[in-house]
């Protein structure tokens, strides 16, 4: 949805003041503009979002709803540009800021333009308007190409994290009128993708099958980087300590086991007498650095002697079919190798870890305010976690 900002801060004066010529003077537009700007408004929106009454205007509930995620979605902009530039939080508009994004990530104009879909003099225009309002570059330019300022990636971060907060206005005022729009983005960690996720998208959608769910796939760090920008609501997986940053919280939904596993023909199967020493002359598959699960392997071997022959990988197709294959060590969560476990595919080792346990839960931002369908999905995860059978 095109939102124009400064319609929007119309919008809050006039919720604020229950007047029309009371926002408008302190707007400093006509009254006739800001009859306008609402009526646009609640056109674009298809919903009324004031009552017309004796002793002013006062807002619908559809109104009051939007006021709360506009305030919100402007503060983070206004408390953003302010170090900039007094005015550029009322100068500033979503086109421009939408710019800004693009080229912050990209930093290429050329790149920015395709992925907006415009001319490239076009953002370079309305980068150079917001620069106008700095009075100052927001950008180095230099033969590798451009670079953002501190500025400028904070403007940026917190556009995208009042978009994000706009979208999340959009499905509320779907839900009031008893409609399905907007997506929920859930970013899922290997171990979510396991039949938690699925059995809570299916319940899902049996009361709200018409809104998008997409799931975004990647490590760790990518992951929470999308989070915290707001193109992902919410991660679901291993739970992270200490906590990686402090912009986000975490929520525990269950304890899982890290356990050692290796194919049926291994030849330390029958061994009820294994030692970490003879464990360690044999081959491994380990997970990535800086994982939860790696973690409890750099501990299982810590002050020892560590296996010297190392497949480090994040994918779990690799590892299962090297255990399979191969005589290697796989460590790995037990509920991703359940199914591998039951059909006899892999068999856990008699020696495992003696502090292999990892919580799994979600992590989402602070001061993150759910939609009641985000909520409901959140829901719905705690609901299939509460049920699981293993």
């Amino acid at each position: 949805m095109k939102w124009n900002l400064r319609h929007l801060r119309v919008f809050l004066a006039v919720a604020r003041l229950s007047s029309v010529s009371r926002a408008a003077e302190e707007c400093n537009l006509s009254q006739p503009a800001v009859t306008q700007a609402m009526a646009k408004l609640e056109r674009m929106l298809g919903q009324p979002l004031f009552r017309h009454q004796s002793q002013g205007l006062f807002a619908t509930p559809a109104g009051e709803l939007l006021a709360a995620r506009v305030r919100r979605a402007l503060d983070r902009i206004d408390e953003a540009a302010a170090p900039i530039s007094p005015r550029l939080s009322q100068t500033a508009t979503r086109a421009q800021l939408e710019a800004l994004i693009a080229l912050r990530e990209l930093e290429n104009f050329t790149l920015a333009a395709r992925q907006l879909g415009l001319a490239q003099p076009t953002v370079h225009r309305a980068v150079s308007a917001l620069e106008s309002e700095a009075r100052r570059p927001l950008f180095e330019r230099s033969a590798m190409g451009l670079r953002s300022s501190r500025a400028a990636r904070a403007l940026a971060d917190a556009a995208r994290l009042a978009f994000a907060e706009l979208d999340q206005a959009v499905m509320e005022l779907a839900e009031l009128e008893g409609r399905e729009a907007g997506e929920i983005v859930i970013g899922a960690l290997p171990l979510s993708r396991s039949s938690i996720l699925a059995r809570a998208i299916i319940a899902f959608r049996r009361t709200r099958p018409r809104i998008s769910i997409r799931i975004a796939e990647g490590r760790y760090d990518d992951l929470l980087r999308g989070l915290r920008m707001g193109d992902i609501d919410f991660l679901l997986g291993a739970l992270r300590d200490p906590l990686p940053i402090g912009d986000v919280v975490q929520q525990a939904l269950f304890e899982d086991e890290v356990i050692l596993v290796v194919g049926p023909d291994h030849p330390m199967l029958d061994r009820e007498d294994l030692t970490l020493g003879e464990l360690a002359a044999l081959p491994w598959v380990v997970a990535r650095r800086a994982t939860p699960t790696r973690q409890i392997f750099d501990q299982l071997f810590e002050g020892r002697d560590r296996p010297e022959s190392v497949v480090e990988t994040g994918s779990l197709i690799l590892m299962r079919q090297l255990l399979r294959e191969s005589d290697h060590i796989g460590i790995v969560s037990g509920l991703q190798v359940a199914s591998e476990i039951d059909l006899g595919l892999l068999v856990p080792l008699p020696f495992q870890p003696p502090d292999g346990q990892r919580l799994i839960g979600l992590t989402s931002r602070v001061g993150w305010i759910p939609t009641a369908a985000q909520q409901a999905m959140i829901g719905e995860l705690e609901k299939a976690v509460r049920q699981r059978s293993y």
